[in-house]
């Protein structure tokens, strides 16, 4: 698998809002996925979790993860990313409002949750379709 830096093609395509899939390994070792959003920044892979959910007491068991990212225009495209997640609280919702107005336009709706941000600092990358 290569590794970072990502090329500029893979780049572009993570800037937009496309759907992306995320998975994590539960305690007994068995992976799950989840859709997410997600928001390409500075080299880093930037996510947001509500802070009771069961996919982030994973991820802080095993912060290692993969995001499956489609590109909305054909899903025979798609780049698979692989790294570990380091988190932090998100406590005014800045992160998750910027992730929401990049996919919907508009801040995130939900106000009373709390919030915990991660960032997927990419180790290894994978392309299908025009990404391959």
């Amino acid at each position: 698998m290569p590794k970072p830096p990502l090329p500029d093609n893979a780049v572009e395509m993570l800037k937009k809002p496309n759907p992306a899939v995320m998975a994590v390994v539960r305690a007994d070792g068995t992976p799950i996925t989840a859709p997410t959003w997600y928001l390409w920044e500075d080299g880093k892979i930037v996510l947001n979790f509500q802070a009771d959910r069961k996919r982030l007491e994973h991820i802080r068991a095993n912060p290692k993860v993969s995001l499956s990212v489609l590109d909305e225009a054909s899903w025979y495209t798609h780049l698979t990313v692989h790294g570990t997640v380091t988190l932090q609280d998100d406590p005014g919702l800045v992160d998750i409002d910027r992730i929401s107005t990049h996919y919907t336009g508009r801040p995130y709706p939900v106000r009373d949750q709390a919030r915990v941000t991660g960032y997927l600092d990419i180790a290894a990358y994978v392309g299908w379709g025009a990404m391959g």
